[in-house]
């Protein structure tokens, strides 16, 4: 018997997940949403042949629910699902700074969570999802989730206690390399290229950087070695980097990213 799956606050997430699932083969009618805007309701139905449901409808008929609503609606929707729910069903939160055990504290005893740390990528099937199970969440339940994130990335199972530093290394992760390719495609223009040909360039080399760093196996200090010549360009690129405190900034970077996600996720406790 198939799995009914309802994402609740079907927004670009939530949208991007149903589209994985149903490529992966789910049936339209195993697949349901909650949405908030009429017009939403409409496209969705439309685009994907999905049935659209209030919240309610969702936590009384759904084998799992996708909690895809912001982090600030996450205790209103869960004093909303909390008659409904039961320990049959399967609770995944893709929703940043809420633990499994703000959601447990709120449902019926025994009600197995699924906490999900996703980013952006999702919407091009390149997302990196870490996962972590909550107090009654079971093998079962973390390859059931396994199966709805596959189809748009990869995903890592983590203890929850590591989702803070997750949050801070690939869920705010893209930014970092906008930030880069933004700050390298600038640098092209100094150095008297046209900006869309210093955007191509960089946006190319970043792609393969990526691809060869995933598909060789090669830690990334043996790649960056082969670029790197005696006394060459990039030789003297790297010494700059280095003079400029990038690593040690991006590390500060980094730490100051978890330390705000435990600061979020304690203001939901």
């Amino acid at each position: 018997m198939s799995q009914r799956i309802a994402v609740i606050g079907a927004g670009k997430m939530g949208e991007a997940l149903l589209s994985g699932m149903l490529r992966a083969g789910k049936q339209p009618g195993d697949l349901m949403a909650t949405v908030r805007r009429a017009e939403r309701a409409k496209l969705l139905r439309e685009r994907y042949g999905i049935e659209i449901v209030t919240n309610a409808e969702a936590a009384k008929s759904a084998d799992t629910l996708i909690l895809a609503v912001k982090p600030q609606d996450m205790e209103v929707l869960l004093d909303e699902l909390s008659p409904y729910v039961s320990a049959n069903q399967l609770i995944v939160s893709v929703a940043a700074g809420i633990t499994t055990g703000f959601i447990e504290r709120r449902l019926t005893e025994g009600v197995p969570v699924v906490r999900v740390m996703s980013n952006t990528p999702v919407l091009v099937d390149e997302a990196m999802s870490a996962i972590s199970p909550g107090a009654h969440a079971a093998e079962e339940h973390l390859r059931r989730t396994e199966e709805i994130f596959k189809p748009v990335g990869k995903t890592i199972r983590v203890p929850e206690s590591q989702q803070d530093a997750v949050t801070a290394l690939s869920g705010s992760g893209p930014a970092y390399f906008y930030y880069l390719v933004e700050a390298m495609t600038d640098a092209g223009l100094l150095l008297g290229l046209p900006r869309a040909v210093a955007h191509e360039l960089v946006v190319q080399t970043a792609i393969g950087a990526a691809v060869m760093m995933r598909d060789s196996g090669e830690h990334p200090v043996i790649l960056r070695e082969a670029v790197t010549s005696p006394a060459g360009t990039t030789a003297v690129a790297v010494k700059e980097l280095e003079n400029h405190s990038v690593r040690a900034a991006l590390i500060a970077a980094l730490e100051a990213a978890r330390n705000r996600s435990r600061e979020l996720a304690s203001g939901h406790e």
